[in-house]
């Protein structure tokens, strides 16, 4: 016949291992959680999307002095995450005579804030302010 010392010794040692398979069991889950909510953070862009209308007066090498200047930012401005840009295709002729369309991203409005005024970026739009006859900006974060 066993003793209640024995009973109660084995209850503990069952109730320790539940506690201790409860709390690997958190473990896992956290750890599971942990690097996709980075992954999410990390994710999430600040885009700064410029669409451009030339003027009439804008010759084809006028323009791609424009393309090219503001290629360059990339290079002249750490705070740029990424960059891209393209001509409209769009069938529906729906652009309104916006032709060009730039995506400017950042990791931060702090990034952004640091871009608009830097000297690179009013360089550029010296260059680019005698042949537009229209911009466009959108700011957003991505999801």
């Amino acid at each position: 016949m066993k003793s209640i010392k024995h009973y109660f010794l084995l209850s503990l040692i069952s109730a320790l291992s539940l506690l201790l398979m409860n709390c690997e069991q958190k473990k896992e889950s956290a750890s599971a959680i942990e690097p996709a909510q980075v992954k999410e953070d990390m994710a999430k862009t600040l885009r700064h999307v410029v669409l451009f209308k030339f003027n009439d007066a804008a010759t084809p090498k006028n323009v791609a002095n424009i393309e090219k200047a503001f290629a360059n930012l990339p290079s002249e401005i750490k705070e740029i995450k990424a960059f891209e840009w393209g001509l409209n295709n769009s069938p529906e002729q729906l652009s309104k005579g916006f032709t060009h369309a730039f995506f400017v991203s950042f990791a931060s409005e702090d990034d952004r804030a640091t871009y608009l005024p830097h000297p690179a970026h009013l360089a550029f739009i010296e260059i680019l302010k005698p042949h537009l006859e229209d911009v466009l900006v959108i700011d957003y974060w991505t999801s």
